[in-house]
């Protein structure tokens, strides 16, 4: 046991609690969303989509980067969720790569992921937001198109007023757009620009898992 307490006053009740279990989904969810260093990223051992050289596709790709990120996800699931971010991403003209560097920030493509703030869902959908675009958050493979969707409705309206429209579409994914406006770019708060950053890193290792595909 981790902590002192008392059968009394710890038992599988307190554990049953629907707080409790959101709390333990959201420490969950934060440790796998953190970017590994490079060196440890990949769990040793030949596995065939997880491991090995680059790949000829961004599924692969993505794939491998689930797989590497999300412990507790199979390579076949790997594989579906990969597949269904390509295919939407492609829908509303994102990088694939892009769209699923920010999904693994969000969730580590956690269909069940749930945040303090109240986000929900493999996408990290505000229930507003959700009914907005008409998706079940908790549906990944109706949350993944609605957030290739709701980023690139941003990246569209910033392509024209900003060099990096895709910086500034994950601004407004994370703070608003509301504050996107307020500050004419990229908000002056750390947790945005540290999640552009983490987002921008991964984009790049997922396109370094690919043969011939250069980095963003």
């Amino acid at each position: 046991m981790l902590c002192g307490c008392t059968a009394s006053t710890f038992d599988r009740t307190t554990l049953a609690h629907p707080l409790a279990i959101a709390n333990v989904k959201y420490v969950v969810n934060t440790a796998l969303s953190w970017p590994a260093p490079v060196h440890i990223d990949a769990l040793f051992g030949a596995r065939p989509v997880q491991d090995g050289g680059p790949v000829g596709s961004a599924q692969l790709a993505i794939a491998r980067a689930i797989l590497r990120t999300n412990p507790r996800i199979t390579a076949i699931g790997s594989l579906a969720l990969a597949e269904a971010t390509v295919r939407a991403a492609r829908a509303s003209a994102l990088p694939p790569e892009f769209l699923a560097a920010t999904i693994l920030q969000e969730s580590a493509y956690d269909p069940q992921a749930l945040s303090a703030a109240g986000a929900i869902g493999i996408a990290q959908f505000e229930i507003e937001t959700a009914d907005e675009y008409g998706v079940d958050p908790f549906d990944p493979y109706r949350a993944i198109p609605g957030a290739a969707q709701l980023l690139a409705s941003y990246v569209n309206a910033y392509r024209p007023i900003y060099a990096d429209p895709y910086a500034i579409a994950l601004a407004a994914y994370n703070a608003g757009p509301g504050a996107v406006e307020r500050y004419r770019g990229v908000p002056p708060y750390h947790e945005t620009r540290d999640y552009i950053a983490l987002i921008y890193e991964r984009w790049g290792r997922i396109a370094g898992y690919e043969r011939g595909r250069p980095h963003p």
